[in-house]
């Protein structure tokens, strides 16, 4: 079985990471336990742990 390392540009990080943040700013729920209340930091720590569910198209 073969497993696909993702590798993101730093604008696809910054765009993954600003749309959860976002997210998280209008009332979601975060995805992993945490003791901050900063949504950026709260969507960066979700972002190093893979918890974002979303995905990138690239053509």
């Amino acid at each position: 079985m073969w497993v696909k390392i993702i590798e993101y540009t730093k604008y696809e990080r910054v765009r993954l990471i600003s749309a959860r943040a976002l997210q998280l700013s209008m009332g979601a729920p975060p995805l992993i336990k945490t003791k901050s209340t900063d949504v950026i930091t709260i969507a960066e720590e979700e972002f190093a742990k893979d918890a974002i569910p979303f995905t990138v198209m690239r053509d």
